[in-house]
């Protein structure tokens, strides 16, 4: 299996070029090997609706190409008519005569049944490789598929004291400016951004993306000329009990609010039954602490500062806890260093 280590990590590569736009489906590449292990083509999904990494591939060469070869994907082939054929069809169809997987397809439509297609027209199927890494490259897609959810993130920047203003509010720049680059990127890997009021009055942000969520109970931001109103398709909840403006570049949505807050788990299913498979929250400390619970993913930066003031804002506030048994406990899944700033990414043990 461990020969095979090498075109798996390249279809993983491959995948990440399709990051932002597959949505609702996985990222997916592709490699496909002659009969003498040679590679022949490549390919991967590059938006929802088109080609399948299989296809994109396949259709790069010729059935006398790869007949007797291998085609090694990061995710299992489809076996059924969607948007797209079957790709189990065509790897049949160009005599590929081992095919080489990271991991089965979650979706229930699949899941087994295109390995069961390829085997049943005699060709060998080696499964597995890399399982790990795949399953972390998709971890949007499985959630969505597996708990019928969407996968929520959560972006914070904190000073080594944890804080993410001074006690006057003054966040500006606690990272550096390439740290700040990379949350640009990060945002792209995301169906949506999801903000607070609170955020967008004091910071007045842009979050340039094609769909932005803000948290506005009592309906005080400007939405005809705040930056962040200016671009995208905006989603505005707000306590039900109010009567929203009517804007027709916004969505207003009224939601329950529990505690004098909004109700955080309706809007969440809200979202995703309105298609929005992963969001983003940049916002501040007390809807941190409110978000953490249903968190599966953060990206905390850190910059070498220590503002040394109790009244500072932190980047996770309103829990209260009292005792450490009783504190959310988290695994460091990666650390990068975007100088002078890190960043660590964590997830809830639990999730994991």
């Amino acid at each position: 299996m461990q020969q095979y280590e090498t075109y798996m990590k390249k279809c993983f590569e491959l995948a990440l070029k399709g990051e932002g736009n597959t949505s609702p489906n996985p990222m997916v590449g592709c490699v496909v090997l002659d009969k003498n292990n040679n590679v022949i083509s490549e390919g991967f999904h590059k938006k929802c609706g088109e080609d399948h990494a299989e296809r994109d591939a396949l259709l790069k060469t010729t059935p006398e190409k790869s007949e007797g070869g291998t085609l090694v994907v990061n995710l299992e082939p489809c076996s059924h008519y969607g948007k797209t054929p079957p790709c189990a069809d065509l790897i049949i169809e160009y005599g590929i005569k081992k095919v080489v997987i990271g991991m089965r397809d979650v979706n229930p439509i699949v899941a087994g049944n295109g390995i069961k297609k390829l085997k049943n027209a005699g060709i060998e199927v080696v499964e597995g490789v890399l399982e790990e890494e795949a399953r972390k490259l998709n971890e949007i897609f499985i959630t969505n598929m597996t708990e019928h959810r969407t996968f929520v993130a959560l972006k914070t920047a904190a000073t080594l004291d944890g804080k993410i203003a001074t006690s006057t509010g003054d966040s500006k720049w606690i990272t550096s400016e390439a740290a700040r680059l990379e949350v640009k990127n990060i945002r792209r890997r995301y169906d949506a951004i999801l903000t607070s009021s609170s955020t967008v009055l004091a910071d007045n942000p842009a979050m340039a993306h094609k769909n932005k969520i803000i948290l506005d109970r009592t309906l005080k931001t400007d939405f005809k000329n705040s930056n962040i109103y200016k671009s995208g398709s905006i989603y505005v909840f707000y306590d039900e009990t109010f009567t929203a403006p009517e804007i027709s570049d916004i969505k207003f949505l009224p939601a329950p609010v529990k505690d004098g807050k909004l109700d955080i788990e309706f809007i969440l299913k809200k979202i995703y039954y309105f298609g929005i498979m992963s969001v983003l929250c940049e916002c501040g400390g007390i809807l941190n602490g409110s978000l953490i619970d249903y968190t599966d993913k953060v990206y905390h930066f850190i910059a070498p500062k220590i503002i040394s003031d109790n009244s500072a804002k932190s980047a996770f506030d309103g829990k209260n806890v009292k005792l450490i048994k009783d504190t959310l406990n988290y695994s460091i899944d990666e650390i990068k260093t975007f100088a002078p700033d890190i960043l660590l990414t964590y997830y809830r043990q639990t999730m994991l």
